[in-house]
């Protein structure tokens, strides 16, 4: 069957996008976007230029997400971008009690020694991809040490994990948030293909569960912030998208969950509460009655939304896909780079790009059409 005009135009969009990351986006990281004498990228570059931006502090997360972002792609030189990447996780990061600070000053000495799930959560998830590309043990090694402090140091039991302890690695800093835990899902996703499948799905499950419990508003069905008996709370559309991606990418996992059966019904409150006609821009937040909280469109939650609407398959998201890819590219990709965010009415709210973004940007090409994942770079 021949394609039709909205298909020939996806198509032309997505190999855009893909050149645009291979000749712009990675050769940045590669250059100027990283510290040779500390073997760490940048924690942002300027919009304008391109050229490294003051640092003030390295995080072991950028670190982590830089690691996935050149494990993941073909391009010639990220083999060996992915083992300098892994070897300064290794040396630059871990912390004197077992685990991993949060970050280190631009001297290399430990600045943030608290414990943060985030951060660990993204060390699972670049080690399961680092090993995936390089089949070295010392990852699996790594996930498998991770993963017993994130249990250890973190669960709460039901499926819930604590955000941050301090530094002795007991004491609670910060409870329960969405975020973390979703990106601990996430990590448990990447590490299962690699480890004790079994282990993680139960992990999984309960994970699942304990969301549902805890975080999902009964009226929207969207999952919160915050758990749900705190005040003050919010629903982030582009964290609805995620959730979508995540579940819809492990069926086997996720079936017959409360959560799985949720998620289209948030992307559904998402799309219709949180994305802009016209230009297709995802806000920041929403309250629990669907009226915009922040109306920032931030890079990440446009390629989430993208993402969700790639992996959907129906000809109606198709279709949205192609509109949104198209406004996506006209309005935050440029010749340098790309636009962090953008206000409500559509003007840069940033000036930066930082080191955490090309991680977004692999994960939703690589779910776009034709092709699963970015082509090398020339």
């Amino acid at each position: 069957m021949p394609r039709t005009g909205d298909d020939a135009a996806l198509t032309a969009t997505v190999a855009r996008l893909r050149a645009h990351y291979d000749g712009v986006v990675l050769p940045a990281w590669l250059a100027q976007g990283f510290n040779p004498r500390l073997g760490l990228p940048y924690e942002s570059l300027s919009s304008a230029d391109a050229r490294p931006l003051p640092p003030q502090r390295y995080r072991a997360m950028a670190c982590a997400r830089q690691l996935f972002v050149f494990s993941a792609s073909r391009a010639p030189a990220a083999a060996a971008h992915a083992a300098l990447l892994f070897e300064s996780l290794r040396g630059r990061f871990r912390h004197p009690a077992g685990g991993w600070v949060y970050s280190i000053g631009p001297d290399a000495a430990p600045l943030e020694t608290y414990h943060d799930l985030y951060t660990y959560a993204f060390v699972v998830f670049a080690c399961a991809a680092y090993y995936r590309q390089s089949r070295d043990a010392r990852a699996l090694d790594l996930i498998g040490e991770t993963v017993t402090l994130i249990e250890s140091r973190f669960g709460l039991g039901g499926g819930l994990y604590r955000a941050q302890t301090q530094d002795d690695g007991a004491s609670e800093r910060q409870g329960p948030l969405q975020n973390p835990i979703m990106h601990l899902t996430e990590a448990y996703l990447a590490a299962r293909e690699a480890g004790d499948t079994a282990w993680y799905d139960a992990a999984l499950r309960r994970i699942a569960h304990g969301m549902s419990t805890h975080f999902m508003d009964a009226a929207a069905r969207c999952i919160c912030e915050l758990p749900t008996a705190e005040t003050g709370n919010r629903i982030e559309p582009g964290h609805q998208f995620e959730w979508y991606a995540l579940v819809r990418g492990a069926p086997g996992v996720f079936d017959g969950t409360e959560l799985a059966a949720s998620v289209p019904r948030a992307v559904d409150y998402a799309q219709r509460h949180g994305v802009t006609a016209g230009v297709q821009g995802v806000c920041a937040s929403l309250d629990l009655a669907g009226g915009v909280i922040d109306g920032t469109q931030r890079i990440w939650a446009q390629t989430e939304y993208a993402r969700c609407l790639a992996l959907q398959g129906s000809e109606a998201a198709a279709a949205a896909l192609s509109r949104q890819l198209a406004c996506f590219e006209q309005r935050f990709l440029h010749e340098r780079g790309w636009y962090e965010c953008l206000d409500a009415g559509g003007q840069v709210a940033r000036a930066d790009m930082p080191s955490t973004t090309p991680y977004h940007l692999a994960s939703c090409y690589a779910a776009l059409p034709p092709g699963p994942e970015p082509s090398p770079a020339s």
